[in-house]
Parts: C-alpha cells; sequence; structure tokens
C-alpha cells in the first residue's frame, strides 16, 4: 500500500459502466488534492459536521443517510448534501470501501507545533508507521485517552485522509496531527521544553508501569517490524517495554499503543494528583 490512500486528483463523477449498484475498478477515479481531506463512512463524517473547526466544502449523502444525519444532530445541516444513490459515491472510493453513504471534501484541520503544545496532556509520536489502518486505530484510541496531538512525519507517513480517517472512526476530529520534517529534532525541541520523553520497545530497559512518568510527556512508538530507529531511540529519555505474560510476546503496534497509552496517562496524571 502506498504512503497516501489516494494519489493527487480531482474528484469527478462517471457514469457507471457495470450493473448498477456495483464498483467498477476501471471507473474508479481516486479523489483528493493534498490539501483535501476525504471523509466517509458514518462516524468520520458526522463528527466531522459536529466540529466546529472543519470546513466542509461538499457532502454528499443518500436519501436515508442524509435523513438520518439530520435527525442526530437535531437539525439542518450545517451543509445542504448532494443527495446521489450508491453507486455514485462507489465510484469515488477505492473497491471495498464502506461510506454507509456518505462523502465528504474538507479542508485539513489546523496542525499544532511545539511551541502552541500545552504541556497539560499526553502527547503521542509515531517513527514511521505507514499502514493507514494501524495509524487510524492509533488515533482512535488516543481520542480515547485525550491524547493532545500526534506528531508524525511529512515522510513515511499515511495523509491524515481517507482510508486512515475511516479507520479512525471520528477521531480525527478530536486529535489533531502535527507534520514534522524531523522526528528526533522535533523530540529534542520538545526536551529541551521539559517534555519526557518516552519510547515503547520490545528491549527496553524498564517495563512502562515502572518508568515514573510526569507531564508534560510524549509516547513514542515505532513501526511494526523495525521499531524505533536508533536517532529515534537516542532522542528519548527512557527506552519501555510491555511485559506480557502470556506465551505471545508482541503486539500490533495499534493494540501495543492502546495499552501503553492506558499506562502513560495513568501514570502521569496519578503524578499530577499527588
Amino acid at each position: 500500500m502506498s504512503e497516501r490512500p489516494f494519489p493527487s486528483r480531482k474528484p469527478r463523477f462517471q457514469r457507471p459502466h457495470g450493473k448498477p449498484g456495483r464498483r467498477d475498478p476501471k471507473a474508479w477515479r481516486p479523489n483528493f488534492e493534498i490539501d483535501t481531506t476525504i471523509l466517509y463512512g458514518w462516524h468520520p463524517v458526522f463528527e466531522a459536521l459536529r466540529n466546529g473547526k472543519r470546513s466542509i466544502r461538499r457532502l454528499l449523502a443518500t436519501e436515508n443517510s442524509a435523513r438520518r444525519l439530520s435527525e442526530e444532530l437535531g437539525g439542518p445541516l450545517p451543509l445542504e448534501p448532494e443527495i446521489v444513490r450508491p453507486d455514485e459515491i462507489n465510484r469515488l472510493l477505492e473497491q471495498d470501501a464502506v461510506h454507509q453513504g456518505l462523502y465528504a471534501e474538507a479542508d485539513p484541520l489546523p496542525s499544532p507545533s511545539v511551541d502552541t503544545l500545552s504541556g497539560q496532556r499526553v502527547v503521542l509520536a509515531l517513527d514511521q508507521i505507514t499502514d493507514p489502518h494501524n495509524v487510524g486505530a492509533i488515533l482512535r484510541t488516543a481520542a480515547a485517552f485525550d491524547v493532545e496531538a500526534i506528531i508524525t512525519t511529512a515522510r513515511h507517513s499515511p495523509a491524515a485522509t481517507g482510508v486512515l480517517a475511516k479507520s479512525a472512526s471520528g477521531g480525527l476530529e478530536h486529535v489533531p496531527f502535527m507534520i514534522v520534517r524531523n522526528l528526533s529534532d522535533t523530540l529534542i525541541a520538545l526536551g529541551e521544553r521539559g517534555y519526557q520523553r518516552i519510547g515503547l520497545d520490545s528491549s527496553g530497559e524498564a517495563n512502562l508501569d515502572e518508568i515514573d512518568i510526569r507531564l508534560p510527556v510524549v509516547l513514542v512508538l515505532g513501526s511494526e517490524g523495525k521499531g524505533l530507529r536508533q536517532r529515534t531511540r537516542e532522542c528519548c529519555d527512557v527506552i519501555g517495554r510491555l511485559d506480557m505474560p502470556g506465551a505471545i510476546k508482541s503486539l500490533n503496534v495499534s493494540n501495543a499503543a492502546a495499552i501503553s497509552l492506558f499506562a502513560v496517562v495513568k501514570g502521569a496524571f496519578r503524578n499530577v494528583k499527588t
């Protein structure tokens, strides 16, 4: 899978070349420019419409989905949807994408910077995690734990759109991405501002539960297989690990993110209270 879910191209509708209601791979046209966020599916679109910081350019909906949106939002939609058939949305997305009768094009959300982070909430950094499904799942978990921002690099990271947004199930509206050129430089800058930098790796020197965690803190996760790069490790104050009692000792990175975020958030705010 490529680093970005879809190549850069403006959306357009086409008349179906196959049977009605079925996706025709030859008719499919990837559909966004770099400055456009593509959202599809109930939770991503619904949460975007509820987000006052999100500017929606275009909204496509089936009749049933438009009616449900109006009911769930409790009034008129902030943007008049174009009522379409499901197969018209099909042709704007990858084959087998589950859109539930909703598709939106929006402006990207504002991105925080090192200087605008509050230091009062946990920050998450991803070191070359490239699968948009994994990053989307991590984003959903990050939203559940009230993470302030997710730091990723401009290269070797999926765009915050399309498949990633769908996998995040609305989480994209609650945790902004901070896109940086160099992760190591950013970690150094955070360290200069007092952030505790905790890397996660199976070879870590301490169980994550044993680390004295404090705010401000940034948790750094590496890619599956490669883990944290050496330069990234060198920019962390401590490398923690997850000690698994069962027969399987390794986890998918999104599962590891959920467990480690629980430990870091619990530890950080326990120290705030004491």
